[in-house]
């Protein structure tokens, strides 16, 4: 498929074979956005690690600076006192079997993030195939299986996001919008990859970034200097 006016001459601005430092990926990123609504900044880091080894996973969620820029609808499955807390602090949707029925039997999807209590588990482990291939299962190391849904529910919506490996070591993660600017993307991008470096496994062995690049939804890809962060 060709590529559109817009992209090609997006793609005019970056020299395919130089990496960038952070900051000016950024901008240029940003100079690439030119489609008609406000596009994701998306992060792509391959790792040096091996995610077929339990050993070798890197995982976990952190609430960037600036947020990602989009409304998070949020689903908790919880009761009692539990499910009051997440109603006050501005869960979208709360309850246990009844929306169990509703994704299995209407194939209804209308939340991005998934909470639950741990004692909720046997409920939502009825959803593992459906929740799983979309990354929307709930996951302690994500903090989205957790006693205090309450906290949960103002982490996602204040822009939590969570990291995790694919089958090609890859991970790929949003943040922000260009509308953000190049500054608050930087401190979005800063923390991100702060907690990805500090998630390196105790085994993996040799270079561990081997490779960065950033894009807007519709824009080209800008790829940034790992050797210079860490």
């Amino acid at each position: 498929m060709a590529n559109g006016k817009k992209y090609v001459d997006s793609a005019k601005l970056i020299e395919k074979s130089k990496l960038y430092d952070s900051a000016e990926a950024l901008e240029l990123v940003v100079k690439t956005a030119k489609a008609k609504f406000d596009e994701t900044i998306e992060i792509n880091v391959r790792l040096g690690v091996d995610s077929r080894h339990a050993d070798q996973q890197v995982r976990g969620a952190i609430v960037l600076p600036n947020g990602t820029g989009k409304t998070v609808r949020t689903l908790v499955f919880a009761r009692g006192e539990a499910a009051k807390a997440a109603e006050a602090a501005g869960a979208d949707y709360v309850g246990a079997d009844e929306y169990v029925k509703k994704i299995t039997g209407e194939n209804w999807f209308e939340f991005d993030v998934v909470i639950a209590t741990p004692d909720m588990m046997g409920v939502i482990g009825r959803l593992g195939k459906v929740l799983g291939p979309k990354g929307l299962m709930p996951n302690p190391k994500a903090g989205t299986v957790t006693p205090d849904v309450a906290r949960a529910v103002k982490e996602a919506k204040a822009g939590k996001i969570e990291y995790r490996l694919d089958k090609t070591n890859i991970i790929h993660c949003p943040i922000g919008k260009a509308s953000f600017g190049a500054e608050k993307l930087l401190e979005n991008f800063n923390a991100l990859m702060g907690a990805i470096i500090k998630a390196k496994p105790a085994s993996a062995k040799g270079q561990y970034i081997k490779s960065c690049v950033l894009a807007a939804t519709m824009g080209p890809g800008v790829k940034v200097n790992y050797a210079k962060l860490g």
